[in-house]
């Protein structure tokens, strides 16, 4: 089989996507089923992660492995960081995709990549994080418009996440430029581009007051909310002004699941510390969903 350019066709996962969590209406089944709508981000960070498990490339495969086996019964999304395995070339890409065909099918796989680009070539990105990857959804950079986000849009069946209101410093230099800033003008016009109802939207959990605006500009989108834990944020602000009638949220933790128990522990002390926390972010999260009703 050739490609475009009569190149080979690009190898395919053999992960199978998660079809039931391809609609919003897929996403409340699989939250109401477990009670929880707790994102887990993989950040292997070399420097973190706990010499049991090994150094380089197999040391955070393991890792990774380790962190999903111990938090699935809680999760509804992954969110592995790909620049944490690309900085070993071919090696961490191939690790990347064994640790993704070990995420059961039934929970989202988040692409974090940040890509962005136009054309021909968000496309051959779209293409590498869906049928490559064998990713759901995969996070975009949204500042070169309506031609950067359609040719991710057009995957039936995946999620594009555009950036809108980040929490990190640097935020202040753009985002929030204009009479009517432009992280607004971001949920707004994006909601009228080709396969919006695909979309969801980054919030960082660092701002739970300013989810309330987010609201008015995306009173239906899911919305990904990093930030929850070692950034500060809280699971009971980010519900009270985030959460929607079909909840509409999924709650990232990363660092504060990941290296729970420091960096001297077994491998053993490691999952049972990220099953802990993992399990009382979760349990904080019923508490939400049953107040709405949700559960």
């Amino acid at each position: 089989m050739s490609d475009l350019c009569g190149m080979s066709a690009p190898r395919l996962s053999r992960r199978s996507p998660a079809i039931a969590l391809q609609t919003p209406e897929g996403l409340l089944s699989a939250i109401h089923a477990k009670g929880s709508y707790l994102c887990v981000g993989l950040d292997p960070d070399p420097a973190k992660i706990p010499a049991a498990f090994g150094a380089g490339v197999e040391g955070m495969e393991a890792f990774c492995l380790a962190m999903v086996q111990a938090t699935q019964h809680v999760a509804v999304a992954y969110k592995p960081n790909l620049a944490f395995f690309e900085q070993y070339g071919a090696a961490g890409w191939a690790a990347l995709e064994r640790v993704v065909e070990q995420i059961p099918s039934d929970v989202l796989v988040i692409a974090d990549a940040k890509r962005g680009d136009i054309g021909n070539t968000a496309t051959r990105y779209a293409r590498a994080m869906f049928e490559g990857l064998g990713a759901d959804a995969v996070t975009v950079v949204p500042y070169m418009g309506r031609d950067s986000i359609e040719p991710f849009t057009a995957f039936e069946g995946r999620w594009t996440i555009l950036l809108a209101l980040t929490s990190n410093p640097g935020a202040e230099d753009f985002e929030f430029h204009g009479d009517r800033p432009l992280y607004r003008e971001v949920l707004r016009k994006s909601q009228t581009f080709q396969g919006a109802q695909r979309l969801m939207f980054v919030v960082g959990a660092t701002r739970p007051a300013m989810l309330k605006q987010v609201r008015e500009e995306a009173p239906h989108a899911f919305l990904l909310v990093p930030g929850v834990g070692a950034q500060g944020g809280t699971v009971e602000d980010v519900a009270q002004f985030g959460m929607n009638d079909h909840c509409g949220l999924l709650v990232n933790s990363s660092r504060g699941i990941l290296y729970a128990a420091g960096p001297d522990a077994t491998q053993e002390e490691s999952q049972a510390a990220a099953t802990n926390v993992a399990e009382d972010l979760a349990a904080q999260m019923r508490a939400t969903l049953e107040a709405k009703g949700l559960v």
